[in-house]
């Protein structure tokens, strides 16, 4: 027992235990607070995800509280581990259906995926037949178009002077960087033919004997020749047309070309002609060979004109005796007549 002097021992406090430690030396704490676990738990939620969606949402949870709860993990860390837990989970998880008629905010209508189109072809060209080339090729170059051209007929000439053709038919051509049209052309004012490539159908001579020139002379102008191809002739050697206008009652006994030739635009046709006085030569119109008329007096004057038939120096044209040629040096001749600049008509006789 102390004494009255002693100073009293204060009561010992107990030393604070250790914690006390397990077999594998790991502290007593739980074990879903390692790092291990919280990382399985984030990467059980993309997983869980594509079984579920909403088991997905529950470990997505789970893997927050863990991250959150007691994790000594600097704050930075853990908003970076949400955000990717988050974001695995929105990858796996499809979107929810849309209503009909509803549209989500910030997304795109989906399209449905076009049919593949056929590979587009040349705009339709206009219509450049009957056009002279050198026409119709500017008006299609100015739309675009790349030009050529070629003979339509059989012959297949090569095409100079635009101006001088006419087309017939137009197709497009081989494709390229610009759509093309291809130009089949002909002479102009030939005809076209039935189709590409085909003989010009150019119009025949028709049968013209015996019809006035009044009358074939425009039925030859009708087949596409020029009028002033058209040309009268006398079908008798020693026959002459009278002036302009007094022949159109005359009859045409031959005809160059013959009738069934081909009759070509710049062909020339002539039309022999006889006055219906004398009609055609004998003994086949246009083919005889008695290609004179009767001149008794072989004045070079017919005897159906000629008013003096028995007398060579007096004509139609000449009624008062053909003009002859006086003496070189102009001195009177010794036929009495009249004499002027070397001339002398001398009346009634043929010598001067």
């Amino acid at each position: 027992m102390p004494g009255p002097h002693t100073t009293p021992v204060p009561p010992s406090v107990p030393e604070p235990s250790e914690p006390a430690r397990d077999p594998g030396g790991m502290t007593r704490r739980r074990r879903w607070r390692t790092n291990p676990v919280r990382v399985g738990f984030i990467a059980a939620v993309p997983v869980l995800g594509l079984v579920e969606p909403r088991l997905g949402g529950v470990a997505l949870v789970a893997a927050l509280v863990v991250l959150w709860r007691g994790n000594p993990w600097p704050r930075a860390g853990k908003v970076a581990a949400t955000i990717a837990a988050m974001a695995l989970l929105g990858a796996v998880v499809p979107d929810p259906p849309k209503a009909a008629g509803t549209k989500a905010a910030g997304t795109k209508t989906p399209v449905a995926p076009r049919t593949p189109k056929a590979t587009p072809t040349a705009p339709p060209a206009p219509d450049y037949r009957g056009k002279k080339l050198d026409v119709a090729y500017g008006q299609a170059t100015k739309a675009g178009f790349a030009v050529s051209s070629h003979d339509a007929s059989e012959k297949n000439t090569f095409v100079r002077s635009r101006s001088l053709w006419t087309v017939c038919f137009q197709e497009p051509g081989r494709g390229g960087v610009r759509p093309t049209l291809d130009f089949a052309v002909v002479r102009s004012g030939a005809p076209c033919p039935k189709k590409d490539g085909e003989p010009i159908p150019w119009p025949t001579m028709p049968e013209l004997m015996w019809k006035t020139w009044r009358t074939a002379r425009p039925q030859v102008v009708a087949l596409g020749v020029r009028s002033d191809h058209v040309e009268a002739r006398a079908a008798y050697r020693n026959d002459t047309l009278p002036g302009e206008g007094g022949y159109d009652d005359w009859r045409v006994c031959a005809h160059d070309p013959a009738e069934g030739a081909k009759v070509p635009a710049d062909t020339r046709v002539t039309l022999y002609l006889s006055s219906q006085d004398n009609g055609c030569p004998e003994p086949d119109r246009g083919t005889g060979t008695a290609v004179d008329l009767p001149d008794r007096d072989d004045d070079g004057d017919p005897d159906y004109r000629d008013p003096f038939p028995g007398d060579r120096d007096r004509t139609t044209r000449f009624p008062d005796g053909i003009p002859h040629l006086g003496d070189s040096d102009g001195s009177d001749g010794s036929s009495g007549g009249s004499h002027s600049g070397g001339w002398s008509v001398c009346h009634h006789t043929r010598l001067c």
